[in-house]
């Protein structure tokens, strides 16, 4: 596999939770390992994204459960936000993973180059550093792990974070307006709302789509907006934004229907893949709609070069990005792997309450033409829940009836995002729901809604 005259076996542009990971598996298997970043190492996803944004949602989590203290039987002076304290939390968060990812490079002897990379053909890739300097350097094997950014809208154009923010500006407010106005009711869209309406914030959401969270189980959607609209948060699903002027340092948005009125503008209304000054033209490389077009081994129209991660399309996840990192380094190493599926990977939303979902929904489930058994269990009736005051949602999952297999998983509630991995497994391992009802689950868990909803899609449920 090794070229004596090449500079590296695996040469990795983009140092997120993709191309770290696959450094990683790279310099495991013995091969000679660079990492290009240009900027900070642990990319979007670990300095401006998930980490980041989580520990923000924690500090909002913290906060509303000292105003309800007293249901616990417990006294507490009336709790302030301190947005400040959060943000510097959250960063702090942020700077210690970003010196573990640092520190795993160098305990795996990966090289790691700062600078912006760009392919020159047959191999070869120059790097500029920051001070515009350019070395040369060659590889048999490069993989482009280049991420995405937030998605701009004409109708919002920038203005330096003055009062159209993306996640960027949102993670490090110049300041907390008293009204927003977020764009997008995707994920990063829901959990920002959760956030700034529970610090104070006048929260709206538009949404073209017909719901919120439109890729979840329709019912889990409807959860959701129900819980955000108790939380004074105001939804508007299947709007259209037919114009939007600044004027008196608001944004006038006008609907169909009615006009919104905002300090601050939040785009959340997805992203692009970071495709452009990359030589992709000395190459074959293909692009469509902004990623990358890959096979199922991460491989892309140029021989030796392979895309992983958001620039390689949906979905647009940190953990689908590392799997893609290993299974692409060990495929140039020929082990033996697997296409990545899809359906198997888990989504999750972090806001309040929390979303977890994996494989078909209900609706996408019948439209296949499975004959399918549900079964639903709610947290209001688990012993746990109630114990944690945490009743509100439910646990769904969704069985072919032929064979028994697990077609989807869906759940809302009180850290789900944690629970949804037995799922993942389940359907990992082809499991059927016969193996899933023998499980014996312990007492007393919130994830005892898991076994129950299995038992109810077959008319076996026990506490309801």
């Amino acid at each position: 596999m090794t070229d004596s005259g090449t500079d590296f076996d695996v040469l990795i542009v983009g140092g997120g939770p993709g191309g770290y990971v696959a450094a990683i598996r790279a310099a495991q298997l013995g091969l000679r390992t660079a990492l290009v970043e240009k900027d900070k190492l642990g990319g979007i996803c670990l300095n401006w994204g998930c980490i980041p944004t989580k520990a923000l949602l924690r500090s909002a989590d913290v906060l509303r459960t000292v105003k309800h203290a007293a249901q616990f039987g417990v006294r507490v002076a009336a709790p302030q936000a301190d947005v400040p304290a959060m943000v510097e939390r959250s960063r702090a968060v942020a700077m210690q993973l970003n010196k573990g990812v640092a520190q795993l490079m160098k305990k795996n002897g990966v090289s790691v180059i700062a600078g912006h990379a760009r392919l020159t053909g047959k191999g070869r890739v120059q790097i500029e550093s920051n001070d515009a300097s350019a070395t040369n350097v060659s590889a048999n094997h490069i993989i482009l792990a280049t991420g995405a950014r937030a998605r701009e809208l004409p109708v919002f154009p920038a203005d330096g974070g003055e009062s159209v923010w993306t996640y960027r500006e949102a993670l490090v407010p110049p300041r907390l307006p008293s009204s927003m106005l977020i764009v997008g009711a995707g994920a990063i869209g829901i959990e920002f709302a959760c956030f700034y309406r529970a610090v104070g914030v006048e929260v709206a959401v538009v949404e073209m789509a017909e719901r919120i969270l439109p890729m979840e189980d329709e019912e889990v959607s409807a959860h959701v907006a129900a819980s955000l609209q108790r939380d004074g948060i105001r939804l508007h699903a299947g709007a259209t934004i037919r114009s939007a002027v600044r004027r008196d340092e608001r944004w006038h948005v006008e609907l169909q229907d009615q006009t919104i009125q905002a300090e601050v503008v939040l785009v959340a209304a997805g992203i692009v893949g970071n495709v452009e000054d990359l030589g992709l033209e000395n190459t074959a490389v293909r692009v469509e709609k902004t990623h990358i077009v890959t096979d199922a081994h991460c491989q892309t129209a140029e021989p030796g070069v392979y895309a992983i991660g958001d620039v390689a399309g949906a979905p647009w996840l940190a953990h689908k990005a590392s799997h893609e990192g290993l299974l692409c380094v060990e495929h140039i190493a020929g082990l033996a792997t697997h296409a990545l599926d899809p359906l198997k990977i888990p989504a999750c939303t972090y806001g309040h309450p929390q979303v977890a979902s994996v494989g078909l929904t209900e609706a996408r489930a019948r439209a296949a033409g499975h004959r399918i058994k549900v079964g639903k269990f709610p947290f209001a009736a688990n012993g746990k829940a109630i114990a944690m005051g945490a009743t509100g949602g439910f646990a769904k999952v969704v069985f072919d009836e032929v064979s028994g297999e697990l077609l989807g998983a869906h759940m809302v509630g009180e850290e789900v995002t944690e629970m949804i991995q037995g799922f993942v497994i389940a359907q990992t391992l082809e499991t059927t729901e016969a193996e899933l009802m023998a499980a014996v689950l312990p007492h007393p868990t919130m994830s005892e809604a898991m076994h129950e909803a299995v038992l109810g899609a077959w008319g076996r449920t026990l506490h309801l």
